[in-house]
């Protein structure tokens, strides 16, 4: 092995141990904003949970309002790759339920997102832009997953724009309850009855 190849692999090497503590910040913050919402998360905290000094947290998120923001990008990955799903017309409520299926098995993810939506509305939180831009884009997506399936007019006769914020406030608003009670409260079967409902529109 020539030394460009060993350097090449001790880079490589570096660049996954990087990536995987880098995840493990990630997963920290979410399970103690999760716990005790955002601003009573600390980095220190964030740091000892994840294993690692506050000064090696700072090396990958030098700022508490950096980490907020790469905490929902990957908690959102999904809506970059619906984006694109539903530009192609490959994306259905189909898709959409199983989606929902999937939340189902990840509560702790789940209800980081809702307390972090919900604090957002107040003016100075960190994460109000990115929560505005963030939902203008899904209901652009909820639009057209509705436009591919139901044509330009809903059954009920609604429009696919005006038919999305409804799409949308379903979904968020199941998994608040299915958070706060989750034996009673089936989502994945709920969001099915809701898609169902849909469909028939004002038979």
């Amino acid at each position: 092995m020539t030394a460009q190849d060993q350097g090449a692999r001790r880079s490589g090497g570096r660049q996954a141990q990087r990536a995987e503590r880098r995840e493990a910040i990630l997963e920290a913050a979410m399970e103690l904003i999760a716990e005790r919402g955002y601003r009573r998360t600390s980095l220190a905290a964030v740091a000892e949970r994840a294993g690692l000094t506050q000064q090696g947290l700072l090396h990958h998120f030098p700022t508490k309002e950096l980490l907020l923001v790469a905490v929902l990008e990957a908690r959102d990955r999904w809506d970059l790759a619906s984006s694109a799903a539903s530009a192609a017309g490959s994306w259905r409520t189909g898709t959409l339920a199983q989606l929902v299926d999937y939340n189902a098995t990840r509560p702790g993810i789940v209800q980081t997102y809702t307390v972090l939506s919900a604090d957002s509305v107040t003016e100075d939180h960190p994460a109000r832009a990115f929560f505005e831009s963030r939902f203008r884009a899904v209901r652009e997506a909820m639009a057209a997953v509705l436009r591919a399936e139901f044509g330009e007019t809903l059954p009920g006769g609604l429009t696919p724009e005006r038919a999305a914020p409804l799409l949308v406030a379903v979904m968020d608003g199941l998994q608040l309850q299915w958070l706060l009670d989750p034996q009673d409260v089936d989502m994945p079967a709920a969001f099915r009855d809701f898609v169902a409902l849909l469909g028939r529109g004002g038979d």
